[in-house]
């Protein structure tokens, strides 16, 4: 099956995302920004979002809309009741308060490196219980990557 690229702008996108995610099982996005590093690389690596159909949990990634309008795609580093608090995997801050009612859509799969990959892979999990298990000593590790990189 052939796939047409469409490429939207993003205000666009984002308006018309809920009707899509209504449609089709999982919509394409590619990453822009830094913040998901180095599980999710900016102009490489691509999120498949999908509908949201049961509770959100540690260890998702979402996509949410902040107050302020801008579109973020973050992971649930905590869960209290109906808030939220999210971290990408590159940043140090917790960001707290985000609302359940503020998430757009969820990530259940991505095209990394040219892979597709799933919630069931060693990446997955890794990125998901260890890494977000580590958050002092993120920036540390990714330094010391960066050397022998």
């Amino acid at each position: 099956m052939e796939h047409k690229l469409h490429v939207a702008e993003p205000e666009k996108f984002m308006k018309d995302l809920p009707a899509l995610l209504n449609e089709a099982e999982s919509i394409p996005l590619l990453i822009s920004g830094n913040s998901m590093l180095p599980f999710l690389v900016h102009g490489r690596d691509t999120v498949y979002l999908s509908k949201i159909t049961k509770p959100l949990k540690k260890g998702d990634i979402i996509l949410y809309k902040r107050l302020n309008g801008a579109y973020i795609l973050h992971r649930i580093c905590k869960k209290d009741g109906q808030s939220l608090s999210l971290i990408g995997d590159a940043q140090p801050v917790i960001e707290k308060g985000i609302k359940e009612e503020q998430a757009i859509a969820i990530v259940k799969k991505v095209n990394r490196k040219g892979k597709l990959i799933g919630e069931n892979s060693f990446t997955w999990f890794f990125f998901k219980k260890i890494w977000l298990n580590i958050i002092p000593a993120r920036g540390f590790i990714i330094r010391l990557y960066s050397k022998f990189k």
